[in-house]
Protein backbone atom coordinates (compact mmCIF):
# COMPACT_ATOMS: atom_id res chain seq x y z
CA UNK A 1 0.00 0.00 0.00
CA UNK A 2 1.42 3.21 -0.67
CA UNK A 3 2.32 5.97 1.47
CA UNK A 4 0.95 9.93 0.76
CA UNK A 5 2.76 12.92 2.18
CA UNK A 6 0.86 16.11 1.47
CA UNK A 7 2.94 19.98 2.14
CA UNK A 8 1.86 22.79 3.20
CA UNK A 9 -1.63 21.84 4.36
CA UNK A 10 -3.96 24.41 4.87
CA UNK A 11 -4.25 24.80 8.71
CA UNK A 12 -8.15 24.96 8.56
CA UNK A 13 -8.92 22.03 6.71
CA UNK A 14 -6.37 20.02 8.52
CA UNK A 15 -8.70 20.97 11.81
CA UNK A 16 -11.97 20.58 9.93
CA UNK A 17 -10.64 16.93 8.75
CA UNK A 18 -9.56 15.84 12.32
CA UNK A 19 -12.48 16.98 14.09
CA UNK A 20 -14.40 14.85 11.30
CA UNK A 21 -12.58 12.13 12.33
CA UNK A 22 -12.84 12.34 15.95
CA UNK A 23 -17.16 12.77 15.54
CA UNK A 24 -16.63 9.67 13.13
CA UNK A 25 -14.58 7.59 15.59
CA UNK A 26 -11.67 7.29 12.79
CA UNK A 27 -8.46 7.61 12.66
CA UNK A 28 -7.14 10.91 10.55
CA UNK A 29 -5.47 8.67 7.99
CA UNK A 30 -8.85 6.60 7.79
CA UNK A 31 -10.92 10.04 7.28
CA UNK A 32 -8.79 11.12 5.00
CA UNK A 33 -9.11 7.64 2.67
CA UNK A 34 -12.48 7.64 3.50
CA UNK A 35 -13.01 11.35 2.00
CA UNK A 36 -10.45 10.84 -0.71
CA UNK A 37 -13.04 7.85 -1.77
CA UNK A 38 -16.06 9.01 -1.52
CA UNK A 39 -14.96 12.15 -4.34
CA UNK A 40 -11.91 10.77 -6.22
CA UNK A 41 -13.30 8.35 -9.14
CA UNK A 42 -11.17 5.51 -9.43
CA UNK A 43 -10.57 3.73 -12.64
CA UNK A 44 -12.86 1.21 -12.25
CA UNK A 45 -15.66 3.34 -11.49
CA UNK A 46 -14.80 5.93 -14.54
CA UNK A 47 -15.35 2.94 -17.00
CA UNK A 48 -18.72 1.42 -14.76
CA UNK A 49 -19.68 5.33 -15.36
CA UNK A 50 -18.69 5.26 -18.73
CA UNK A 51 -20.95 2.00 -19.03
CA UNK A 52 -23.75 3.30 -17.53
CA UNK A 53 -23.65 6.28 -19.88
CA UNK A 54 -23.62 4.53 -22.91
CA UNK A 55 -26.48 2.19 -21.79
CA UNK A 56 -28.55 4.92 -20.95
CA UNK A 57 -27.59 6.52 -24.84
CA UNK A 58 -28.52 3.65 -25.94
CA UNK A 59 -31.88 3.31 -24.16
CA UNK A 60 -32.83 7.48 -24.67
CA UNK A 61 -31.91 6.92 -28.32
CA UNK A 62 -34.35 4.14 -29.10
CA UNK A 63 -37.46 5.17 -30.45
CA UNK A 64 -41.18 4.27 -29.16
CA UNK A 65 -42.60 0.88 -29.01
CA UNK A 66 -46.39 2.35 -29.84
CA UNK A 67 -47.02 5.39 -30.93
CA UNK A 68 -50.77 5.02 -30.54
CA UNK A 69 -52.80 7.86 -30.23
CA UNK A 70 -52.38 9.38 -26.90
CA UNK A 71 -54.74 12.16 -24.60
CA UNK A 72 -52.77 15.13 -23.87
CA UNK A 73 -52.41 16.45 -20.79
CA UNK A 74 -55.43 18.67 -20.53
CA UNK A 75 -57.56 15.76 -21.81
CA UNK A 76 -56.34 13.61 -19.09
CA UNK A 77 -57.01 16.36 -16.87
CA UNK A 78 -60.83 17.17 -17.61
CA UNK A 79 -61.28 13.50 -17.53
CA UNK A 80 -59.66 12.68 -13.74
CA UNK A 81 -62.14 16.17 -12.66
CA UNK A 82 -64.86 14.19 -14.39
CA UNK A 83 -64.68 11.44 -12.05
Amino acid sequence: MATLYVENFPDDLYQALKNNARLQRKSLAQEVIAVLEKHVPTTAELEKRRRLLRKVMAMTSRKATSTGPFPTTDEMLREDRLR
